[in-house]
């Protein structure tokens, strides 16, 4: 059974995928203006949408039965339910605001602000319509989280228009 060249190619993993298009380019420097102009407009890509389809999907799978588990007492002390639903809260947003950290470290501040966009809107969505017993215990992260959102995206330093957007969508529906 012979596999063909495409083959071979998608069943590349990430890491040797990375070496294989490094080696390219050391070989080929001429190719590297086509790699980053393809890379820039996959990283351009955000769905702010999409993003917060999956912020939401995470919050919405927090799981009562893991909060038990990891809090009440323990061999060092006693761990209060309702902290602990705040650390597992920031646990499931923790990759996306890294994501969006990484989108201003890249110096793409419209990706930024989609992602920004994208969290506050999954944050809002899991706030109005989860039914998850979770939110029981973490009545008040939603909307401090949002906040926190909103604050690490401006130390990305947006422009004026840009914050009046993302405010009015922060601001929008909210419960308080």
């Amino acid at each position: 059974m012979s596999i063909t060249k495409k083959d071979l190619i998608r069943s590349l993993n990430p890491d040797d995928a990375f070496n294989v298009l490094m080696i390219m380019l050391d070989q080929n420097p001429n190719l590297e203006d086509v790699v980053y102009q393809i890379a820039n407009q996959v990283l351009c890509n955000i769905d702010s949408e999409a993003i917060m389809v999956q912020v939401y999907n995470e919050l919405d799978n927090l799981d009562v039965e893991e909060l038990y588990h990891r809090s009440g007492k323990t061999r060092y002390g006693y761990i209060e339910p309702s902290e602990e639903a705040w650390v597992m809260f920031e646990e499931a947003l923790g990759p996306f605001i890294d994501e969006m950290k990484t989108y201003q470290k890249r110096d793409m501040p419209v990706a930024a602000k989609k992602y920004c966009i994208g969290i506050i809107k999954g944050i809002r969505k899991f706030e109005k319509e989860s039914s998850s017993e979770f939110t029981e215990w973490a009545i008040d992260a939603p909307e401090e989280k949002i906040e926190i959102v909103f604050e690490v995206w401006k130390k990305g330093k947006p422009n004026e228009r840009d914050i009046a957007e993302v405010l009015e969508i922060k601001d929008e529906n909210r419960s308080v």
